[in-house]
């Protein structure tokens, strides 16, 4: 297995524990109280949930991906 793709699998688990973490933090009474006044989400739900994403479209590019070099 290649570092690239060892590489992807990490960073596409991370992306998975970002995006429930802001699942999570979107569910909480700040967040709510911030929905309802402002309609949008606190900053960090928000990073959470744009982190998690970019991590995991690069994790799944760089696992699913061929890189090689041609000879």
């Amino acid at each position: 297995m290649s570092i690239s793709r060892i590489l992807g699998v990490i960073l596409l688990g991370a992306g998975a524990v970002l995006i429930v973490l802001g699942i999570v933090a979107s569910r909480s009474l700040a967040d709510s109280l911030s929905s309802t006044f402002r309609g949008q989400f606190t900053q960090n739900t928000t990073l959470y949930l744009v982190g998690g994403i970019a991590s995991a479209v690069v994790g799944l590019v760089l696992t699913i991906g061929n890189f090689r070099r041609p000879r």
